[in-house]
């Protein structure tokens, strides 16, 4: 069971792992607001939704932590303001050897970033646009696919 326990008050999330696709896209409107989207994993929208009511049992992030973010984002604009390419620091951890996992419509895949390319299944692509075409059959952003961007 999923619980968290922080000053003396207990925090239920195994309640979120019982719902279903429909009583998540429920509760996310419920607590979070507006519309769930549409391609969101039932998995991911109950790590959200635990995630959610710690937020309001306990509060947010830290100080210190809010902090660090926010002097990260800063710098982060200053470099697009100054009119050079935003980097994100995952976009640049981006070694051979990494890799990167994405759910779509209820499976997994996993694809290792090459010197030279990336591989998928055991075929290689010379970008993440194109395994996130492969993928969905549709034109997307490979990084934002993959959360890099």
């Amino acid at each position: 069971m999923s619980r968290t326990v922080r000053a003396g008050e207990l925090v239920d999330t195994a309640r979120f792992e019982a719902l279903s696709r429909e009583g998540c896209i429920d509760e996310w409107r419920r607590t979070i607001g507006g519309h769930s989207l549409k391609y969101v994993s039932v998995q991911f929208m109950r790590s959200a939704l635990a995630y959610e009511a710690q937020i309001k049992a306990h509060g947010g992030h830290s100080r210190a932590v809010r902090k660090v973010l926010k002097a990260a984002l800063k710098t982060d604009q200053k470099a697009s303001d100054a009119g050079g390419r935003s980097k994100s620091s995952l976009q640049t951890a981006l070694r051979p050897g990494t890799h990167l996992v994405r759910e779509w419509n209820g499976r997994t895949y996993q694809v290792e970033v090459l010197e030279d390319g990336f591989q998928m299944d055991g075929k290689q692509y010379r970008s993440l646009s194109a395994i996130a075409k492969k993928i969905t059959d549709a034109h997307w952003s490979g990084p934002r696919f993959f959360g890099l961007g």
